[in-house]
């Protein structure tokens, strides 16, 4: 065994330090350092991975000097997915160990992850994923009119594309098995918790844009008014839960975003403070493995939970979204060099255990 591990990161972004890293990147190369091993940050560039001949060396260096990558690319910083997520698929196929594998990245960081756990304790029933826009257009007056939505779109992130979409007039739920194309409707976006008075029609000819596209999709679910209690997340190295973030929208109006930049507040607890959820939640880890495609578990991700209420009148969690593309861990600032030696000691974990 190499004990060498490649951090891939993207050229530029907003989401570096003053020394071009992202600011989790190089406590997680030190973190190495002190368990033997060598951490190396490559970065990546669309034009990089344009060039066949400088995206084939760097592919060759990374198969022969090393045991596994982690990936810490922001989604979005680089616009040349299809060929970042072919490289890092051959050096799995080549035996390193992936950090995630790009598969892996897809079925659990996609929204319509949300579809594939929807016959379990984790997702309503009425979850659905639209691939294409006819679809879309035929399905969504029908379980709007029944009550009020999410949309999601499968890009973006800080909340763009997540809308909440109620009728004008609340009295017409459930008075028609499918809605007029002129229903009036109110959508709030996310992004900044900002409302606006549509029709339905018109709505759905704008999200369109969502749909269209490479791993274009939106994902429809029913909209928990208890998100305004807060969102709740786990932060997970692997297996192991790190830290409990509860997130508080802003108050008032239809705010229901738990972004930072929608004004949400955050407060970070112990796992202990959530052991109920947390129990809960890990019991159904091999349950979410083997329905996202039986990839290992991400090494670094994060699953968001609202709370809702079930038929006996007693909380319950729904899962909202799961991130694992690329997860920081900098906030907050006192967290991250505990984090860093935490992520450290997975890596050495769970490359000596497959390359045993």
């Amino acid at each position: 065994m190499k004990k060498r591990i490649v951090f891939f990161e993207a050229v530029g972004g907003t989401d570096k330090g003053e020394d071009g890293h992202r600011r989790d990147t190089m406590p997680m190369v030190n973190a190495l350092s002190t368990h033997g091993w060598t951490g190396e940050v490559i970065q990546l560039s669309d034009e990089i991975l344009r060039d066949e001949n400088e995206s084939k060396k760097i592919y060759e260096f990374v198969r022969d000097n090393a045991d596994g990558y982690v990936s810490r690319v922001n989604p979005g910083n680089i616009k040349e997915e299809k060929l970042y997520f072919e490289m890092l698929r051959k050096l799995c196929d080549d035996g390193l160990v992936g950090m995630p594998h790009p598969d892996a990245m897809i079925g659990y960081g996609a929204k319509d992850a949300l579809t594939k756990l929807a016959d379990t304790e984790l997702v309503p029933d009425d979850t659905y994923a639209y691939y294409d826009i006819a679809t879309f257009k035929s399905t969504f007056p029908k379980s709007l009119a029944k009550g009020e939505r999410v949309l999601k779109q499968n890009r973006g992130s800080t909340g763009e594309g997540i809308w909440r979409v109620r009728l004008e007039n609340a009295g017409d739920y459930g008075k028609f098995d499918s809605l007029a194309l002129d229903t009036k409707i109110i959508c709030t976006e996310a992004k900044d918790n900002h409302s606006e008075e549509r029709k339905l029609g018109e709505f759905m000819d704008f999200c369109e844009q969502y749909i269209v596209g490479d791993n274009g999709m939106l994902v429809d679910m029913t909209f928990l008014p208890r998100i305004k209690e807060g969102e709740i997340r786990i932060l997970m190295l692997y297996k192991t839960p790190v830290y409990v973030v509860h997130k508080k929208p802003a108050e008032g109006g239809d705010a229901f975003s738990a972004t930072l930049f929608s004004g949400a507040k955050y407060r970070y607890d112990e796992p202990k403070e959530w052991e109920n959820l947390i129990g809960w939640f890990l019991e159904r880890l091999p349950e979410i493995r083997t329905k996202l495609g039986n990839y290992d578990l991400p090494l670094i991700w994060t699953a968001d939970f609202i709370l809702d209420t079930d038929e006996n009148g007693k909380d319950k969690y729904v899962l909202g979204e799961i991130n694992c593309s690329c997860v920081g861990f900098t906030s907050p600032a006192e967290f991250m060099a505990k984090i860093a030696v935490m992520v450290g000691e997975n890596i050495v974990n769970i490359v000596s255990e497959k390359k045993a």
